[in-house]
């Protein structure tokens, strides 16, 4: 695909207040999110840990624990809703704890965020009020709230991670809403993506963990199927480095999965707007993903 936005100057502050003053709650963080984590309260060690300064009472932020951490054990983090208008990562999230967390008790520390930016939630963006994009901020003094509230809760667990699971989807509005917009803010020509039919995960360049990547993909694809490389190759722009499978410099695009250092990360990537989906699937789809990545984790520390 070869349109192009184009822009003459960059947002100031009159442009991104405005943009701000557009935006409007679609749905409901409280019914959606924070009702199934309080159901979840007799089951795990649920954790305020902060709350977003746009609407304390409105944005509190939640960290799901398993009850009997240990430190002989390795631990998983789970993270949904970085890019709050991304569906599935939420939602699968929530589906992970409520009906696979199970299995996995008693063999690692599980820990969960369901929700990293609740305000985008609601109003189904990718960036935050501040037009900021927290996926592309976790750094020391990050301006993004949600991005350093997430590398406090990180830090306090006080553990290396052996899986990161961050859940993510890849959606036709990339090319309609939020890359035009981008485009915009920044006062500079973009071209337009082609946008993947299927599922994939973006591994980090710096820790590719094939294997474990096509694990997460082997698993996937009993629910969902996996997108096809572009007829250069490629997904999202990146080269193909097996199937359903890119790789971004994590670390020093200051991704999610790049501050955590997990010994296995995966970023993973719905489509939810495939005529071969529904919203049900992409929720299974990401459930699969973080199943398929833990099981490959644990079977490699026992190999070992």
């Amino acid at each position: 695909m070869h349109d192009t936005t184009r822009t003459r100057e960059p947002w100031g502050e009159a442009e991104k207040v405005a943009w701000r003053a557009r935006q409007q709650v679609q749905r409901s963080y409280k019914e959606l999110v924070l009702d199934r984590i309080e159901a979840l309260t007799a089951r795990f060690h649920v954790q305020q840990t902060g709350s977003l300064s746009y609407d304390p009472s409105r944005y509190p932020l939640f960290l799901l624990r398993s009850r009997d951490w240990s430190a002989a054990r390795p631990t998983v983090l789970i993270t949904g809703g970085v890019h709050g208008y991304e569906t599935s990562g939420v939602l699968g999230a929530l589906q992970f704890m409520e009906r696979d967390a199970g299995d996995y008790l008693g063999r690692v520390n599980l820990a969960c965020v369901p929700c990293v930016s609740p305000w985008g939630f609601e109003t189904v963006n990718r960036w935050n009020p501040l037009t900021l994009d927290p996926n592309r901020c976790f750094y020391k003094n990050s301006p993004a709230e949600e991005s350093a509230a997430l590398m406090q809760v990180v830090a306090s667990l006080a553990t290396p991670l052996l899986v990161h699971m961050d859940l993510h989807e890849t959606t036709d509005t990339d090319n309609t809403v939020f890359r035009p917009d981008r485009a915009a803010r920044d006062g500079v020509d973009e071209d337009l993506w082609h946008i993947p039919d299927g599922f994939y995960t973006v591994g980090d360049s710096r820790n590719p963990q094939a294997e474990f990547q096509r694990a997460i993909i082997d698993s996937v694809r009993k629910e969902t199927h996996i997108a096809p490389p572009d007829d250069q190759g490629c997904l999202i722009g990146k080269p193909l480095e097996q199937e359903g499978v890119i790789n971004y410099d994590a670390q020093g695009l200051h991704l999610c999965t790049g501050f955590t250092r997990a010994h296995y990360a995966s970023t993973t990537e719905v489509y939810p707007d495939s005529p071969r989906t529904n919203p049900a699937a992409c929720i299974r789809a990401q459930v699969a993903a973080v199943r398929g990545g833990v099981d490959y984790a644990l079977a490699a520390l026992e190999n070992h």
